[in-house]
């Protein structure tokens, strides 16, 4: 992605990776598994990446790093993802618009309607984290080939 950017875009690519987890991540992971009823297959990912960093992708697409996610947590609590008392997750990443990503303790993943997670409404973008990183890796080849990755 980042060897013809500069040429397409006129500036230099930011940063756009996806970051191995080290040991402190996977720590995070394993404490995220204990702490909150984490989708496994949330751990699972944490456990083996670091974070997701598409500065250039749109707007930018993040996914959090699992000590970012336990740091949310610890600040401002789990975010209701819906009416039901019991649809309730955790802010994984966002969309580099504002928009956040919440991976609800059922494994769906919601995207933020509005910037702000205070009485935010939600839309469900993907069944599990699986189909999520699936409609990541289709948005990023479609910026690869014409420059727009979609609405992420």
């Amino acid at each position: 992605m980042t060897g013809e950017f500069e040429h397409r875009h006129g500036f230099p690519p930011g940063t756009n990776q996806v970051r191995p987890a080290d040991h402190d991540d996977q720590v995070a992971a394993r404490t995220l598994a204990h702490v909150t009823p984490a989708p496994a297959d949330l751990v699972t990912f944490y456990e083996s990446i670091g974070d997701v960093t598409w500065a250039d992708v749109g707007n930018g697409c993040f996914l959090d790093p699992a000590g970012d996610v336990l740091l949310r947590l610890q600040e401002y609590g789990v975010v209701r993802v819906g009416t039901d008392q019991e649809a309730h997750g955790l802010v994984i990443g966002s969309n580099g618009g504002g928009l956040s990503y919440v991976a609800g303790s059922d494994g769906a993943v919601h995207r933020a309607r509005t910037a702000s997670l205070d009485e935010a409404e939600f839309d469900k973008v993907a069944d599990d984290l699986r189909q999520f990183l699936e409609l990541l890796e289709r948005s990023l080849t479609r910026f690869n080939a014409d420059g727009d990755p979609g609405h992420l």
